[in-house]
């Protein structure tokens, strides 16, 4: 299973007191990660104007991805320009799942395939694991 990663992921896993970034780690171990050039300077501009000292963490996370090349190509869908690259990323890369957080870029998009990407935000891609049995997550308690 191949999971594409957008810049919203990478900046959150980046951040000192983040729950993604060991999800993130435990998810790599199962399945592999990607992302593409334009998704990591994306959140690293994004960490240098918000977070400047979480920038090494990130270059070190986004790192350890497989990286795909990026290229525009006709999608099917309305989504905005700035935004394309990342979901054309994702279908370059055969990934299986576009994780984002990413509301109102790519919120209508939620739960639907697009070429083959399957657009997610993290709580459907914890629901999908679990339900093909890959994974099994514990609730906390409150």
């Amino acid at each position: 299973m191949r999971v594409f990663l957008d810049a919203n992921i990478l900046f959150s896993a980046a951040l000192s007191k983040s729950r993604l970034r060991p999800f993130l780690q435990q998810l790599g171990l199962r399945v592999q990660l990607l992302t593409n050039a334009y998704a990591r300077e994306e959140a690293a501009r994004n960490l240098a104007a918000k977070h400047p000292e979480r920038l090494g963490e990130h270059k070190k996370f986004a790192s350890s991805l497989e990286e795909v090349p990026g290229r525009l190509f006709e999608l099917g869908v309305s989504l905005a320009r700035k935004d394309q690259p990342i979901l054309c990323g994702a279908i370059a890369g055969q990934a299986d799942y576009l994780l984002t957080g990413d509301k109102k870029d790519f919120g209508s998009l939620f739960g639907r395939t697009v070429q083959g990407v399957k657009v997610v935000t993290v709580k459907m891609l914890m629901e999908e694991l679990e339900t093909r049995g890959l994974v099994k997550f514990e609730e906390e308690d409150g």
